[in-house]
């Protein structure tokens, strides 16, 4: 379930002009490592639907086998979220994505997809409770140089 708070802010570096971009205004702290149970505090990077799913390619085929947290995708498949540890959001600077920062009073893992018409394309497991975030940095920032290669070559 999603449970949205008073105290939920996020961080953006979208290249869309038409996104918004708030911006919070709290200390950085770092981020939370290890597990994250269900119903724990965590953030949720968003990136547009083809780079994200790049990502999770690249994570998922990667020889170091890191895990993979659990990734939503919006009902239209527009956009995809990748559940990382709470504190995230203070120091995400990745080009074209937007990095929700909760602080531990909003959005928590749920078990199921939180909002109607989204869904898991990897749901939530014991084993990845959320992506490391300098992992998933890596993994993005790859994706985006494969997309900008295979985009010119028209």
């Amino acid at each position: 379930m999603l449970h949205i708070g008073m105290e939920t802010g996020s961080r953006t570096t979208a290249t869309n002009p038409d996104a918004t971009n708030p911006t919070t205004t709290t200390t950085p702290t770092t981020p939370t490592t290890g597990p994250a149970p269900a119903d724990q505090p965590c953030d949720l990077v968003t990136v547009p639907a083809r780079q994200g799913l790049e990502a999770v390619d690249i994570l998922r085929r990667g020889r170091d086998h890191e895990a993979v947290g659990p990734v939503l995708h919006n009902g239209a498949c527009d956009t995809l979220g990748f559940i990382v540890p709470p504190g995230t959001a203070d120091a995400w600077d990745v080009p074209g994505s937007a990095c929700t920062r909760t602080d531990g009073r909003g959005l928590r893992l749920p078990t199921t997809p939180p909002a109607a018409g989204a869904g898991w394309l990897l749901p939530p497991a014991e084993d990845a409770p959320v992506t490391d975030p300098a992992v998933l940095r890596a993994a993005l920032d790859q994706a985006a140089r494969l997309l900008e290669a295979a985009d010119g070559c028209n």
